[in-house]
């Protein structure tokens, strides 16, 4: 059975820290592309970061670029989201998001639950 089971949302004020984590179990976990994802205006959700399988490089959306850091651990079939000086805009809930390609195609992906991350004074 696959799960993507996000944890370390909560409450922090504007300027404050938080670290997400997902964990990953029921599928080949070093193969995917792995992501985090919000709701935004317009959109159905929108990309936070995204890490590719090993030896790529993370991507970053231009409004989180030089605050958040993605991490994953093979090992460990994690993949984690720094989010540093945090702002109000930020709050939503975040989504961990699994994706697989071959030939550039979407083969197979999965998402979480979600964990709610909210920014205020």
């Amino acid at each position: 059975q696959v799960q993507l089971v996000e944890s370390g949302g909560g409450l922090v004020q504007p300027g404050g820290s938080l670290r997400l984590s997902c964990a990953a179990s029921g599928f080949s976990f070093s193969v995917y592309t792995m992501s985090w994802h919000r709701p935004a205006p317009g959109k159905t959700r929108e990309l936070v970061a995204d890490i590719p399988m090993v030896g790529g490089s993370p991507n970053y959306a231009d409004s989180v670029q030089g605050r958040f850091t993605i991490a994953r651990d093979d090992d460990r079939d994690t993949v984690d989201l720094q989010m540093n000086s945090l702002k109000p805009e930020d709050t939503a809930v975040y989504y961990c998001h699994a994706e697989r390609r071959s030939w550039g195609v979407v083969v197979n992906d999965y998402w979480g639950q979600g964990t709610q991350v909210t920014v205020s004074s």
